[in-house]
């Protein structure tokens, strides 16, 4: 009778064990994590700017549209970005958390995207042994439809034309034409994604809709527009860099350098070194704006959707632009026709000049983060701390996307029309985005 007792009260326990259900709570802080570790893998991995764009945007429509799906206070996407259909609902009555399975979808869509796939991995099996220690059916059942959702997601990403343009031929350089882009050193690479502009849009119609104002004739005569912007570049270099550590300009423009295909040349050797790119770092301070506000899960996924999206299109937009007018970079010119010895503070990216990149992608951030987060939002960005660069401070997102587009001209590699006409690009599209999409009634109206 003992032994029967015994093996009864063994029995019992091992049951509880197997059905153990602690609650599970999923906070905002995982979704930071998950997004910090995708961040970290597409610097490992090199993504270009414009790809890397599309890599935090899919995971977070992903993860939105569980949210929209469970919480009435957001309003599904379906409808509002191009061609997503409404995704599955869970089967049957079982317990689901919303939340988890939100997180599970955004990291397998993740997943999919990068090349590092077991460093993402390795990040979502600790988060599975934990939440399945805690309530395995609870963790069973988010983690079958976040997979759901996951798949549903993936084969809308699969028709964003993304495939069809890795097959696309490279970008030709045009040598007979003064004006036209050619590659720059030390590295000398082919234009990055000339076929950008083939990718579909989220929410912007078309990859020309907000086609900015052609830059000045070109020309190299003096006294001519064109000849006035390359010799300010030029002009602004010496100026600043004669200063040395003290300029100011120069913190600026290292802070807001965020280009990932900086190549380094050490005897016969050439290597780069590892950047976040410049939608990362925009991405890096919705992050700063969402712990501010302490931000709950669902708000946050929220945020980062938003703003991703539109990040995404201003990429779409700028790279339209870029193979269009085909713009030669500074540093050609100055080095042609001013000073062979030149070199810009930074080194320049590997693609055409105008419109500025930084500047279109920033004025779209910025104006989706002030949709969400109201103007004059002053934070602290110390997105760029982990690369050695120090804290700066903002009294709002459309200051910081002012300062984010003239770094580049004090880098020596834009123009000033490809600055100020970006910013202004982004910000058209940024208002067109935040005008077209309701996600959230509530916050984004009490912040217009």
């Amino acid at each position: 009778m003992k032994v029967f007792l015994r093996l009864l009260v063994l029995m019992t326990v091992l049951v509880s064990c197997q059905t153990k259900k602690e609650p599970v709570e999923i906070t905002a802080k995982e979704l930071h994590k998950a997004i910090d570790k995708v961040t970290e893998v597409m610097i490992h991995d090199i993504f270009s700017p414009p790809v890397a764009s599309r890599i935090f945007a899919y995971p977070n429509v992903a993860a939105y549209e569980i949210v929209a799906l469970n919480n009435k206070e957001y309003q599904s996407l379906v409808g509002q970005v191009t061609d997503l259909t409404p995704i599955p609902k869970p089967k049957g009555d079982k317990p689901i958390n919303y939340q988890m399975a939100a997180l599970i979808a955004h990291m397998e869509v993740s997943k999919r995207l990068i090349f590092s796939e077991d460093k993402m991995e390795m990040h979502r099996d600790s988060l599975y042994a934990n939440w399945e220690s805690k309530n395995s059916s609870l963790f069973h059942n988010s983690k079958e439809y976040g997979l759901e959702v996951a798949n549903h997601v993936a084969d809308w990403l699969d028709k964003d034309n993304y495939k069809q343009t890795r097959t696309m031929p490279k970008f030709t350089i045009n040598t007979d034409d003064n004006s036209r882009w050619q590659p720059t050193p030390p590295a000398y690479m082919d234009g990055i994604e000339p076929h950008w502009n083939k990718i579909r849009p989220f929410v912007i119609d078309s990859a020309n809709q907000f086609v900015p104002a052609p830059p000045p004739a070109f020309s190299m005569e003096v006294g001519s527009d064109f000849y006035k912007e390359v010799k300010e570049v030029y002009d602004i270099s010496k100026e600043i860099t004669e200063k040395g550590d003290a300029s100011e300009e120069i913190a600026i423009a290292k802070f807001w350098d965020c280009n990932p295909y900086v190549s380094v040349t050490r005897g016969h050797l050439m290597f780069a070194t590892k950047k976040i790119t410049p939608g990362a770092h925009w991405i890096g301070i919705t992050k700063i704006a969402c712990n501010m506000t302490k931000a709950d899960f669902d708000r946050t996924v929220f945020a980062y959707t938003k703003t991703s999206m539109a990040i995404a299109d201003a990429f779409i937009s700028c790279w339209d632009e870029k193979y269009r007018s085909n713009l030669i970079r500074p540093e050609t010119l100055i080095n042609q026709h001013i000073d062979e010895n030149w070199q810009p503070v930074l080194q320049t990216p590997p693609f055409p000049e105008y419109t500025s990149g930084h500047s279109v992608v920033s004025g779209a951030a910025a104006t989706a983060l002030t949709s969400i987060f109201g103007d004059n939002f002053a934070f602290d960005d110390d997105t760029e701390v982990p690369f050695g660069l120090p804290i700066r401070s903002f009294t709002s997102f459309n200051q910081a996307a002012d300062e984010a587009a003239i770094s580049r001209m004090y880098g020596g590699i834009h123009y000033r029309a490809a600055v100020e006409v970006g910013v202004g690009q982004g910000r058209n599209l940024g208002k067109f985005v935040v005008d077209k999409l309701r996600m959230h009634e509530e916050a984004e109206l009490a912040s217009n």
